[in-house]
């Protein structure tokens, strides 16, 4: 069963500084042209009761990274809109689902695709856990899997090119500072 709602091009996304003060608004497609205005977004990684990661590989009609293996959720917030409702939000939009989630870590990075546009963001990363059913919005997502932890490091070393930018470095630092959050998380 897949779900109707999307993310629009001209919904108002959230400018920032590099110290995530606000400074106005800007709708979805102007932060993304060139390369990029920076603005918030967040990142969430859902594992499930065998601590397998639920991956999801982006829908084709994303006009950055289509078809490329990424976490299991990431968006924004919008104008008026805190993290905890957008957080809550975009599970519900994108995966049918909602959870706990545990904020670990915010960081800055810019990275351009082809010559289609560019992410600059400040983004915020969290991780939950859920084994509820998913229900997949296929305007937003081509492809999920949940994968073993171990099994996401060999893939993540044998094909890195297969992978969106800030899953790579989110997933980087998730491993190296905050392993056991995902097994804590239980």
């Amino acid at each position: 069963m897949s779900q109707n709602v999307v993310s629009f091009d001209d919904e108002k996304l959230i400018l920032v500084d590099k110290n995530d003060n606000v400074l106005g608004y800007e709708s979805k497609f102007d932060c993304h042209e060139n390369d990029g205005i920076l603005h918030r977004a967040f990142s969430i990684f859902i594992f499930n009761d065998r601590n397998q990661l639920l991956l999801q590989k982006r829908s084709n009609q994303k006009l950055l990274w289509p078809l490329f293996w990424s976490n299991s959720c990431c968006s924004h917030p919008r104008k008026g809109e805190d993290f905890k409702t957008a957080i809550h939000r975009r599970l519900k939009e994108e995966l049918g689902i909602d959870t706990d989630l545990k904020y670990l870590f915010k960081f800055q990075y810019q990275a351009a695709f082809e010559d289609k546009g560019s992410e600059n963001e400040l983004c915020s990363v969290y991780i939950g856990r859920s084994d509820d059913n998913i229900i997949v919005n296929e305007n937003e997502i081509a492809e999920l899997k949940f994968i073993d932890i171990d099994q996401m490091e060999k893939e993540m070393e044998k094909h890195p090119e297969y992978f969106t930018p800030w899953f790579k470095m989110e997933w980087d630092r998730i491993i190296k500072e905050f392993k056991n959050d995902i097994f804590l998380n239980h």
